[in-house]
This record gives C-alpha cells, sequence and structure tokens, in this order.
C-alpha cells in the first residue's frame, strides 16, 4: 500500500485550520482522519488537531483495533472524548468560544473498512476509476435535498450551503455516523475537506487518481493545485491510501 496526506491553506483563507493524518500500528491496521476547523481567534486550528491528535494518540496507543464492533465502539468512544476537549478549552478561552471541526475518518484493517464522520468533510472509496462517497454531508442543504425540498443541483448553488447542522464542540452531544463498507475490494481509500470538493467535481478528482504517470504524492499535490487555480477558496486537505492492486484485503 502508499498513501500520502497534505493540507494547504488555499488562496484566500490568511491561515490553515484543517488538520489531517495517516497513520499504521503494530498489526498492519491503517486509519486515516482530516478535521476542517472553525471559530475566531485561530480557534478552528485548535479544534481540528484536537481532533486529529486525540484520535491518532489512541490509536498509536494500540496494537490492533479489534473486532469490527470493539472498532465502532472505539471510534464513537473517541469522538465523544473530543467533542469534550473542544467544550472544556472554550471554557478555558472564552476568547475560542464557538470554535468547532468536521471530522471524517477510515478504518482499515485485514477485516473491515469503517468510515465516521461528523460534519461535511467527505470519506470516498476508489475502484475501477470511479469514486464512490460513502459518507453523508450533515449540512441544511442536504437536509433538505433528502426532504424533497432541493434538488442536488439547487443544493449546489444554494446560499446556506455551507451550513452545518453537526459539527464536534457544537453541542453536549456528539453523534458520529458509522459506514461498513461491506465490498473491501477497493483500489484507494480518499478522505478530504470540502476545501476540495467545493472546487472539483467528482469527475476531476477521478481523472488526476487515474493518471498513471503520477506516483501518489504527485495525484494529492495535483489536486491541490487544480482547487487552488479554481480559486482555492477555503483550505484544502486530502488523505489517500492506494491499495496497489486493488486485491481483496
Amino acid at each position: 500500500m502508499r498513501s500520502f496526506y497534505l493540507t494547504d491553506s488555499g488562496k484566500v483563507r490568511d491561515h490553515n485550520e484543517d488538520s489531517v493524518t495517516i497513520l499504521k500500528n503494530a498489526n498492519n491496521e491503517y486509519l486515516l482522519i482530516v478535521a476542517d476547523g472553525m471559530g475566531g481567534h485561530r480557534a478552528g486550528e485548535v479544534a481540528s488537531s484536537i481532533s486529529v491528535n486525540h484520535m491518532g494518540k489512541k490509536f498509536s496507543e494500540k496494537n490492533t483495533i479489534g473486532s469490527k464492533l470493539e472498532a465502532i465502539n472505539w471510534m464513537k468512544d473517541n469522538i465523544s472524548q473530543i467533542n469534550q476537549e473542544i467544550l472544556d478549552y472554550t471554557k478555558e478561552h472564552p476568547e475560542a468560544m464557538g470554535m468547532g471541526t468536521t471530522t471524517v475518518m477510515a478504518l482499515l484493517t485485514d477485516s473491515y473498512l469503517l468510515f465516521g464522520n461528523i460534519g461535511d468533510s467527505s470519506g470516498f472509496v476508489f475502484k475501477k476509476g470511479k469514486l464512490t462517497k460513502v459518507t453523508n454531508d450533515h449540512t441544511l442543504v442536504n437536509l433538505l435535498v433528502a426532504a424533497g425540498d432541493l434538488t442536488e443541483e439547487e443544493a449546489k448553488y444554494h446560499p446556506k450551503r455551507n451550513v452545518l447542522m453537526k459539527a464536534l464542540g457544537s453541542s453536549d452531544k456528539a453523534d458520529l455516523d458509522v459506514f461498513d463498507v461491506v465490498d473491501m475490494d477497493v483500489d484507494g481509500i480518499l478522505l478530504c475537506s470540502d476545501g476540495l470538493t467545493s472546487m472539483l467535481t467528482k469527475e476531476q478528482i477521478e481523472k488526476v487518481l487515474n493518471d498513471k504517470d503520477l506516483e501518489i504524492e504527485e495525484q494529492v499535490i495535483k489536486l491541490i493545485r487544480k482547487s487552488n487555480a479554481r480559486g482555492g477558496t477555503d483550505n484544502i486537505s486530502i488523505a489517500y491510501l492506494s491499495l496497489e492492486s486493488g486485491e481483496d484485503l
């Protein structure tokens, strides 16, 4: 397997509030995680780093995450702890009130592939040249689309398309959505903040990932460059794990 992650501030924001990492433990299990922070006084980057650092530390402490059920409980328990850490931070630092972060993660073992998310950072699987989105965005427009009040095309350009309905640090309780990918015969796993998906279409991302003349690092860098070329209105973060031959795990 090959992996690479990168974050970029984009062309408009004066600093980067995203955090991202990919980790592998002693049992050859992988954790990918992207967090997109929000809040004034640079508090967004604090919130996103709390999420990524907490998950990374807890993952590195374990030789194995265990069974699928144990993994789901581990993900949800740690997200609850992160949410409380962020709330505690805002109590100690009133100037950071209102800070929060999205979080999307993928956990890959020999036996299962799980995604978890809260907010609007995205998780995809890449198979046979096509990206399939696994996670669901917790946005106002997504709710309206699900209710039949908006079409997907209308949602793309809606003035409130960036309004989040869920984020870590926004309430006392954090509910992580967990997705079990039953068909593990995939060629790659891609996580990203909405700085990528708001600038590039799924087809444009696929075109870069299908370019076999590029190494994985070059693919990720090219995606960020293309996002910036289209405006780079937000921070851009990508975590990409390529399963070179796409074989069953």
